[in-house]
């Protein structure tokens, strides 16, 4: 089961992402680099958020202790 803030700051995070490779491309890149920049702090913002609630959400931290249960040890 997926906790819905998780949820919320993954779609905060693909839209951020997104925003910053529009920034990136050539028309956006000649008119403002600022907005590259901006963009890009937003996405790591969005990204810093996510990993501090995974950190201490329960939902998140269940699938990865059952993700690292089903990779096979060597």
């Amino acid at each position: 089961m997926r906790c819905s803030k998780c949820s919320y700051l993954e779609r905060a995070l693909a839209s951020r992402h997104t925003e910053y490779r529009t920034a990136c491309s050539e028309t956006f890149r000649r008119v403002s680099s600022e907005l590259a920049a901006y963009d890009l702090v937003e996405m790591e913002r969005a990204r810093s958020e996510l990993k501090m609630h995974r950190s201490t959400c329960v939902s998140a931290l269940a699938a990865a202790a059952l993700q690292r249960s089903l990779v096979p040890v060597p």
